[in-house]
């Protein structure tokens, strides 16, 4: 077992272990060093983690803590190993090795832990190849910070990291499928530009409730597409603006600063955004409705996206009045090459509405076809999981956090299966979600396949 705790300081790890009395016999390094090839965090090996477990004081030989309990309650549903209550309670695949990231804080002024990620799957693959093993890596994580079309250099990273060694990455699709945290929408003109034509407004409103503090909401739109974007305060303040000049422009409107950021495409995407960061002058935004008027001077697709930050961040009726439960899928479960999670419910086998949801079902000449790839994968038991918490505390979650360790563990059931037993030396990867989706049973109520609910196929059916 591995794990590398990207919070500590080397230097205060090592001055709290003073005086310290190793039980474990055997010598060996007892510095705080970070991983070979990182400059920041602390790495601590399999003989330092077992010295802990023997140590009268195992917080100091081991000084990192799972302080929300999140990450221990998904390593339990992935890996327990049924030491607790006479085994029954058992996480999918019990006999894995683990190889454990605790995430840092993002820098200021940064995306949120992207830096911190990338160097987290950078350090496991490097591992697993080091040790020569297959490598079924968790993540329970993610943002709605993007385009959500995979583009992103975190998405994009992640589908190189899934074709180094023999690894499969699961990652969950997020909880803002019930949010109101997106609206999508497709607007069109005339051929030329100041042609406009047909129902050319388009407006979305936008519910900012009381004691609501600073947020922002992103605008996604293809960089050929022009539009006009008037912005309007509750109280009817109007502001147009120019979105032709890129850079930065601010906006006072009632008792609120608007900070704008008009961007431009980048090297690997057509993809334009335009940026608003909501800023009270006091100590919330204005409450009411907040509109967005789109006016398009010239469009070739005029498909639009607009996202609020995840839910947890937001006053909840902080919200869009009429929002799009598709394309919610959080970043970057939107990796292509990775197998991304949904959630149902096992109690009902239905679909649990908090679930992250897929690209959006197109309809051409009367016949339904997927928008690029269908997103989930596949869908497994989220809601009222019985796991374990800090302090060996037994508690009941629910999310896709905790959806996706059930398909990391059966991950890794087929690898071990395939890599480790010879029976299949090449079973890792897209072929793993080839077989995972192949084997995924329909969920009652869902009669349609592809799904941009549950999945290509289905869902995987807790035992």
């Amino acid at each position: 077992m591995y794990l590398w705790d990207q919070t500590l300081d080397a230097e205060r790890v090592d001055a709290g272990l003073a005086g310290i009395t190793w039980e474990e016999p055997g010598e060996f390094d007892r510095r705080a060093l970070p991983p070979e090839g990182f400059a920041l965090g602390v790495e601590f090996d399999n003989r330092r983690i077992n010295a802990a477990l023997h140590a009268a004081n195992p917080n100091l030989v081991v000084p990192s803590f799972d302080t929300s309990g999140h990450g221990t309650a998904v390593a339990a549903i992935a890996a327990a190993g049924g030491s607790l209550l006479d085994g029954r309670y058992q996480g999918v695949a019990p006999q894995s090795s683990l190889i454990v990231v605790k995430l840092g804080s993002s820098r200021p002024d940064s995306f949120p832990r992207t830096t911190e990620l990338m160097r987290a799957l950078t350090y496991m693959v490097r591992k697993a190849v080091l040790l020569g093993m297959p490598l079924a890596i968790n993540l329970s994580f993610g943002n709605t910070y993007g385009s959500h079309d995979g583009t992103s250099l975190l998405e994009r990273f992640l589908d190189n990291v899934a074709e180094i060694g023999r690894c499969v990455i699961c990652v969950g699709s997020g909880n803002e499928g019930a949010a109101g945290g997106h609206i999508s929408g497709r607007i069109q003109a005339g051929g030329r530009s100041g042609e406009i034509a047909g129902m050319d407004l388009r407006r979305v409103e936008l519910n900012v409730g009381s004691y609501q503090p600073a947020f922002s909401v992103q605008l996604w739109k293809e960089y050929v597409d022009r539009f006009r974007i008037v912005l309007l305060s509750p109280s009817g303040v109007r502001e147009e603006i120019d979105t032709v000049r890129t850079g930065m422009q601010t906006l006072v409107m009632e008792q609120t600063q608007i900070l704008l950021y008009i961007g431009e495409p980048s090297p690997y995407s057509v993809n334009q955004e335009i940026y608003f960061d909501f800023l009270p002058v006091g100590s919330f935004v204005n409450t009411g409705i907040w509109s967005f008027e789109i006016l398009p001077i010239q469009t070739v697709s005029g498909n639009y996206d607009f996202y609020l930050p995840s839910s947890t961040a937001l006053n909840a009726a902080t919200r869009f009045f009429v929002s799009t439960p598709d394309k919610t899928l959080t970043i970057p479960s939107t990796a292509s090459k990775v197998i991304t999670v949904g959630a149902y419910n096992a109690a009902y086998e239905a679909y649990a509405d908090f679930s992250g949801r897929g690209y959006p079902m197109q309809s051409i000449a009367g016949e339904r076809t997927g928008q690029g790839t269908i997103k989930p994968d596949l869908a497994a038991p989220g809601v009222n999981i019985e796991t374990i918490g800090p302090g060996n505390t037994f508690v009941r979650v629910s999310g896709t956090s905790f959806a996706t360790p059930f398909v990391t563990g059966s991950a890794a059931l087929m690898m071990e299966w395939g890599i480790v037993r010879n029976n299949d030396p090449y079973l890792y990867g897209e072929k793993v979600k080839a077989y995972l989706r192949r084997g995924a049973k329909p969920i009652r109520g869902e009669r349609e396949y592809p799904n941009e609910k549950v999945g290509a196929y289905g869902n995987i059916v807790s035992s």
